[in-house]
């Protein structure tokens, strides 16, 4: 899918993605960008790499999937939230013992719902739970989860400032469950998916029911050592996939296309170009403001950080943005009327690799330089 009018920004992506491969900054890699000039809405989409490495990676096409890692946060959980609150079934201040109705320690009981979406709860970024677990998904691995979380100790005062919290987001997919009374995947699929009348869409890839997609088709992510196998066809995340593949920081997966239909979407909207029955735009423009002014974080969503964003220099301050683990991004700028997709599977075959860090900067200035000509 491609316009014309980006033709001259394609000659300069092409040696800037086979750079990265060759550097190994990914195996795996596509790309999404799209511009409104005037009326004419301009799309490319690009891919590169294969799979996996060795004789049974496939050439990456349009059709790949990725392990979407952490975008699920904005494009699945907060929208979610979003959608319970313009029905009156939460609010912006509701407590967290209010939310998940659950013995709560006093430090915690009055955690606001906004505080878990901007990053500002007090709980700690990150804790790896799933070294106590053994490797095997069971029914009870989220219940033990969610109360270990509740259990520890807050790590700085709520509302005092924001440290990106995977914690936060856990329980927040679990207050999309408690309050709606159904999964969170059934719940982001019918309400705010279905909607939008789309082929292709970000789902997740529940490890309890049939593979209905080739995992051949999926770009591989960490050879993981406490699972013992390469990652294809499963979610990376170890809590994600403990708790089957479905949870509210992590376990989305999509095609490029899928994520650029979905945040082109939220742009327009955004813009009050297009409205979502599922939530307000007043709603969703809410969630896309900054909770506090010397922070980046929106709710939901982040912004660019100045002087060092992983969205280059030229971003707008208004944009708002996420990282995914695994290598993926996206970025929103409403100035320019832009979106930019990056997914690539930085991971694999292992963690340790953090070249992407480079890539993306350089990433986003490329196409915000070729876009305008300079």
């Amino acid at each position: 899918m491609q316009n014309s009018s980006f033709w001259p920004l394609e000659k300069t992506l092409e040696p800037l993605f086979e750079r990265g491969l060759a550097k190994g900054v990914f195996t795996a890699a596509a790309c999404a960008i799209f511009k409104q000039n005037g009326d004419r809405p301009g799309r490319l989409i690009k891919t590169w790499g294969r799979t996996r490495k060795g004789k049974n990676g496939k050439e990456v096409t349009p059709e790949t999937i990725f392990d979407l890692a952490s975008l699920t946060k904005p494009l699945c959980t907060t929208l979610s939230i979003l959608c319970l609150i313009d029905q009156g079934a939460l609010d912006w201040s509701d407590s967290l013992d209010t939310l998940l109705k659950a013995d709560i320690e006093p430090g915690k009981r009055n955690i606001r719902l906004d505080q878990l979406l901007s990053h500002s709860s007090g709980l700690r970024p990150y804790r790896a739970y799933f070294a106590g677990f053994a490797p095997e998904i069971k029914k009870d691995n989220k219940k033990k989860l969610i109360k270990t979380i509740l259990e520890e100790p807050l790590a700085y005062e709520p509302g005092s400032e924001c440290r990106y919290s995977d914690l936060g987001f856990m329980l927040l997919g679990e207050v999309v469950e408690r309050v709606s009374g159904r999964q969170l995947n059934s719940f982001f699929n019918e309400k705010i998916i279905k909607p939008l009348k789309i082929k292709e869409s970000p789902f997740f890839n529940t490890l309890n029911r049939k593979k209905s997609k080739k995992t051949e088709k999926f770009a591989a992510t960490e050879k993981c050592p406490w699972r013992e196998r390469i990652m294809q066809g499963e979610v990376h995340d170890e809590h994600a996939w403990l708790m089957g593949g479905v949870a509210g920081h992590a376990g989305l997966f999509g095609t490029i296309g899928a994520v650029l239909f979905v945040t082109e979407k939220i742009l327009h909207q955004w813009q009050g170009q297009e409205k979502h029955p599922a939530y307000s735009t007043t709603t969703l423009q809410m969630a896309l403001k900054k909770k506090y002014s010397d922070q980046t974080w929106c709710l939901g969503f982040d912004t660019p950080t100045p002087g060092g964003s992983s969205g280059g220099k030229y971003l707008s301050p208004q944009s708002v943005g996420h990282l995914g683990y695994t290598g993926t991004s996206f970025w929103i700028d409403p100035e320019r009327d832009l979106v930019m997709i990056l997914l690539t599977n930085r991971v694999h075959p292992t963690r340790k690799n953090e070249q992407i860090r480079l890539f993306r900067p350089l990433f986003h200035d490329t196409v915000i330089e070729g876009l305008s000509g300079g």
